[in-house]
């Protein structure tokens, strides 16, 4: 499972003046609008190189620890905070990092990433829900998990369920999500679940039509115990 500390990368990054309506300026150079903020300190205003950062952002994970040289100084742990993009093309047009403390806990979102096969979707023909797609989490910067793992091998059928209680996060990690939430289910293609919910209508349709009806006993038979009534009228008798 990878963590922030796995191979981290780089960012070189320059103080930026243009504020405003002016950097579009300094996008047309190829240079791409940032802000440093972190706790504590006070937010600077810094560009960086746009290919760089493309660069940087098909290599790192969502929570990876950058080393960010500002003006040619020392460098400074960072996390991308946040990306705003171009609405029609995609392109960054500003960029959040935040500048992090090594001693200071982080809250993140982990993505989960199934793996395996689920013998539900093989062999019965079912459609694997991604219930969730990430769980929160709280740990120290150096330990944030770029993903979280998970088995859909114990999908067999599709009353199976995979949920947060049964994923494997790290000790040194502080889980914050519901561990009863449904992390992923295999659920029934729509002809089967048409035919199972007509095969419970003909149950319930059968189950109605069966009440009321009299049972094998014939009619008339009287109870155990008592006597019949004798046949034909004035059945009472006198001696003559």
């Amino acid at each position: 499972m990878p963590t922030a500390t796995s191979k981290r990368l780089s960012l070189s990054a320059e103080p930026r003046e243009l504020v405003g309506k002016k950097v579009a300026t300094l996008r047309r150079s190829g240079r791409l609008p940032a802000v440093v903020f972190g706790h504590g300190v006070g937010s600077e205003n810094v560009s960086i190189d746009l290919h760089e950062f493309d660069v940087l952002r098909r290599k790192a994970g969502q929570n990876e620890l950058i080393d960010l040289s500002l003006g040619g100084k020392a460098t400074r742990p960072v996390l991308v905070h946040g990306v705003q993009v171009h609405p029609v093309n995609r392109r960054p047009l500003h960029v959040d990092l935040f500048l992090v403390r090594m001693t200071e806990e982080l809250t993140v979102d982990v993505p989960l990433v199934a793996i395996g096969v689920s013998s539900a979707v093989e062999n019965q023909n079912g459609t694997l829900m991604h219930q969730l797609e990430s769980v929160r989490i709280r740990a120290l910067p150096d330990h944030l998990p770029q993903s979280i793992e998970y088995s859909i091998e114990s999908l067999v059928d599709f009353d199976a369920t995979i949920k947060v209680s049964d994923l494997a996060i790290p000790g040194d990690v502080i889980l914050l999500t519901d561990t009863d939430e449904i992390v992923a289910k295999v659920l029934p293609s729509r002809l089967q679940a048409e035919e199972a919910a007509l095969e419970a209508e003909e149950a319930e349709a059968a189950a109605e039509a069966a009440e009321g009806e009299p049972t094998e006993a014939a009619e008339g038979e009287t109870a155990e115990g008592a006597e019949a009534a004798p046949s034909g009228e004035g059945g009472d008798t006198s001696e003559s």
